[in-house]
């Protein structure tokens, strides 16, 4: 290897060890949690770099309206949406980088906004478990290369994706889906023109107007490897993933691109319709009554990692 190559390697290495150390990462690992209980492989819990809580989930979020939002949040700057009745809120992507949970209500209720920035799957729950509230802090742990939530109840990992424990007293505790609009923050807006959004003013201090992820979407390499792996599209590929009565589909957006929305597909014998928008490169299901289909936007291997028995919808079928 040549001394400039070499020399290249351990800047990198190096800049990662001080990013690492600036955010609190403090090399922590499995250990920290009590996986004796678990119904996952322990060796494919990996630590993704930042101990527990080195990335700070947001317990107590402020909001603004969008008059103080348009300061922070540029027209294409994209957001996780969440609406329930006449209340509306944004969770800005370049805010949720660098937290990945949100902890918050709405019409009354908890909800917990989580965004795994490796996956780009942005997927809501609702924290009520046997009657009782949760609340969510990052581990710091990954499983396939996705976001492994703790409660702070009992310690339990949590898949974001599986939507499950998958380690810890509960495993195997389901968590219920929230219906969350993944868009630009312009689309949102015009949607919700009364619609609150997460205020950078979190209490911690983070250059939000720097994506810590800049290029990586755009990159064929992923950061940790998954077990399963399907190269018919380019790994960071975004889709709009589906389930129907534990059928998996995946829509590429590159497929989606080529036919007219709605698009009507049938699914394990229902009837979806998947809603494309070109502009703001984002999509949602519902079902033949107009109703939400439980989906996510996810990037390629991430949805393949989770679900490699699924079908695939192709434009020219």
């Amino acid at each position: 290897m040549s001394t400039g190559k070499l020399a290249a390697m351990m800047l990198l290495a190096g800049a990662g060890v001080l990013f690492a150390t600036w955010v609190g990462l403090a090399g922590r690992s499995p250990g920290d949690f009590d996986l004796s209980k678990h119904s996952v492989p322990l060796d494919q819990i990996v630590s993704g770099g930042p101990g527990k809580d080195g990335i700070p989930a947001l317990l107590t979020p402020v909001f603004v309206p969008v008059s103080e939002a348009t300061s922070f949040l540029k027209e294409q700057d994209r957001v996780l949406g969440l609406a329930q009745g006449s209340e509306a809120k944004a969770y800005p992507i370049k805010i949720l980088n660098w937290h990945e949970i949100v902890n918050d209500t709405i019409g009354g209720k908890p909800v917990v906004v989580t965004y795994c920035p490796l996956c780009g799957t942005g997927i809501g729950f609702y924290p009520i478990i046997r009657g009782r509230t949760y609340t969510f802090g990052v581990s710091g742990l990954l499983y396939q290369s996705d976001l492994l939530m703790y409660d702070h109840q009992t310690e339990s990992l949590w898949s974001q994706i599986a939507m499950e424990a998958v380690a810890g007293p509960i495993t195997g505790t389901k968590l219920a889906p929230i219906f969350l609009d993944h868009t630009t923050w312009d689309e949102w807006r015009a949607k919700h023109p009364r619609t609150l959004v997460l205020s950078t003013k979190t209490g911690h201090i983070r250059d939000y107007g720097r994506d810590p992820y800049l290029g990586y979407a755009q990159r064929p390499d992923v950061m940790f490897a998954t077990n399963q792996v399907d190269s018919r599209y380019h790994p960071k590929e975004w889709i709009i993933g589906i389930e129907v009565n534990g059928v998996f589909k995946a829509y590429p957006f590159r497929e989606l691109n080529q036919v007219k929305t709605p698009l009507a597909d049938h699914v394990n014998g229902q009837m979806i319709h998947i809603y494309f928008n070109r502009r703001a490169q984002s999509a949602y299901a519902t079902d033949s009554e107009g109703k939400p289909v439980q989906s996510m936007m996810a990037f390629w291997f991430a949805w393949y990692a989770f679900h490699p028995d699924t079908q695939v919808f192709t434009a020219s079928r």
